[in-house]
């Protein structure tokens, strides 16, 4: 006698397997923390870990909020704002659209992840890509919450702040009168110029939640890597090396720009970061907020993913380069330096 199994004599039902997700993990680490919180506060009962672990929860803690502000906002303009309005605002003559554009970043805030698929969807509206990518470099560098979250960091400190607007929005527009006089179309990948559908009046909740959930997913993630780099800098790395870049000031900007691409940081938390670097100077410190939003490793794989690598190759290097320029520039101009 044939015994046929259940799963095949029901072809249509499944057998379920029990997965071990991100979420069963987390709740048995949490498990064992508690279970085992004496001897864990034995280890760990070490100066520089306190001093660590108070660095990192400092920088988590002020940074939130803004992250979570920030990302609440960038997922409501890529659900109710379409596309067309900022098409016609922006004048037709792409020098002067560069300009509309990086104006508009400042009302149209959104993190640096969301800022490439966004001036990609405005390229498929027909905007100019000079004023896409204008927009793509200032909406996460000049936004209010970026320059609340900079003030919060820097108290007492206004020309941090305004130096930070100067140089990200000079930053912003000098690559998109570059791109405007030498770019060429046939640098960007031809499926970043197609034209995107507009999202559906019943799709917009949808799209909201989902937006926000991912970038405050990418961008907690890259939040809690750089509080964790920046405890470890300021208890593995002595006092005295950050005095040394503070007496070297272009070592230390060349240092806090390079620092700024690797870091990856979220624009609504990196001036946490920076701040928290007590021994350098100001003006390495705005080089590494104006450098961080304009171009970093991940913005390098999201531009070539989107735009394709032989604009990513191009616009990258350039943009680091008018970064740190503007940067010093500002600086100097504002009194910061």
């Amino acid at each position: 006698m044939n015994i046929v199994s259940d799963t095949e004599a029901e072809p249509g039902r499944r057998t379920r397997r029990f997965r071990i997700s991100s979420v069963e993990v987390l709740c048995a680490i949490l498990l064992i923390a508690i279970l085992a919180q004496s001897r864990l506060q034995q280890v760990f009962d070490v100066p520089a870990l306190r001093t660590g672990s108070t660095v990192f929860v400092a920088v988590c803690v002020q940074a939130l909020p803004f992250l979570v502000l920030g990302v609440l906002i960038s997922g409501a303009i890529a659900a109710f704002v379409p596309a067309r309005v900022l098409e016609k605002v922006l004048p037709r003559r792409a020098g002067a659209a560069v300009g509309v554009a990086g104006l508009a970043g400042v009302a149209l805030p959104g993190c640096e992840c969301a800022s490439v698929p966004v001036a990609r969807r405005l390229m498929g509206q027909g905007v100019a890509p000079a004023a896409a990518l204008t927009f793509l470099l200032a909406a996460p560098a000049v936004n209010p919450v970026v320059l609340v979250a900079t003030a919060v960091a820097f108290p007492g400190k206004p020309e941090m702040v305004l130096a930070r607007f100067a140089g990200s929005l000079a930053t912003a527009m000098v690559m998109g009168w570059l791109w405007a006089r030498w770019g060429k179309l046939e640098w960007i990948t031809s499926r970043a110029l197609r034209r995107l559908p507009d999202v559906a009046g019943g799709q917009r909740w949808r799209v909201f939640a989902e937006t926000a959930r991912t970038d405050l997913v990418e961008a907690g993630g890259f939040l809690v890597l750089g509080a964790l780099i920046s405890s470890a800098l300021n208890v593995l790395v002595p006092a005295k090396w950050f005095g040394v870049l503070g007496g070297q000031l272009v070592l230390g900007v060349v240092v806090m720009a390079v620092l700024a691409v690797v870091l990856a940081l979220c624009s609504e938390a990196d001036a946490f970061v920076a701040a928290s670097l007590t021994a350098l100077p100001l003006l390495p410190k705005l080089v590494f907020l104006v450098v961080g939003p304009a171009i970093d490793v991940k913005l390098f794989a999201l531009q070539a993913g989107t735009f394709g690598r032989s604009f990513a190759v191009r616009f990258a290097p350039a943009t680091f380069v008018v970064a740190v320029a503007c940067a010093v520039g500002a600086g100097f101009l504002v009194g910061v330096a």
